[in-house]
């Protein structure tokens, strides 16, 4: 087995050709590079609002109040648990999850579409919110 190695002449593997660069001022490159990283997570110039609409489902009654199964699921949760944030700031949230707590297929799929990637282009919850609801998650995954 023969273990030398040959290799290119050091001409032929180091080429360089230089970089075409433009002159420019840390201040300048740091506005432009902010400017870019904000604008590729900004989709409302590609998504119309009318079209925003036609994604969201139409707004219940409910949405801007606790339903009385919504309430019972929050009394049944260990006091340290209950999302209070969530139920005050989201209260259609609470009402969603508590239709599918019972059903672990159903509550781990909300719970994980509520905190994941999917929602690009949307503002994001509080820290408070998403904190419970990531509680409500690891909570589920125990069972």
């Amino acid at each position: 087995m023969n273990l030398s190695r040959t290799s290119a002449p050091a001409e032929a593997v180091w080429q360089d050709k230089g970089l075409d660069f433009e002159p420019t001022d840390i201040k300048e490159a740091r506005r432009v590079l902010d400017a870019q990283s904000l604008a590729q997570f900004d989709v409302a110039p590609l998504v119309s609002s009318a079209r925003w609409k036609t994604l969201r489902r139409l707004s219940l009654p409910t949405d801007r109040a606790l339903t009385g199964h919504a309430i019972d699921w929050l009394t049944g949760l260990p006091p340290k648990l209950r999302p209070e944030n969530l139920s005050v700031r989201f209260p259609r949230i609470v009402n969603a999850l508590a239709e599918v707590w019972e059903e672990p297929d159903r509550c781990h799929a909300a719970l994980a579409r509520l905190l994941g990637e999917e929602r690009k282009g949307r503002e994001g919850f509080p820290q408070a919110v998403l904190q419970e609801l990531v509680a409500l998650q690891r909570w589920t995954q125990l069972f």
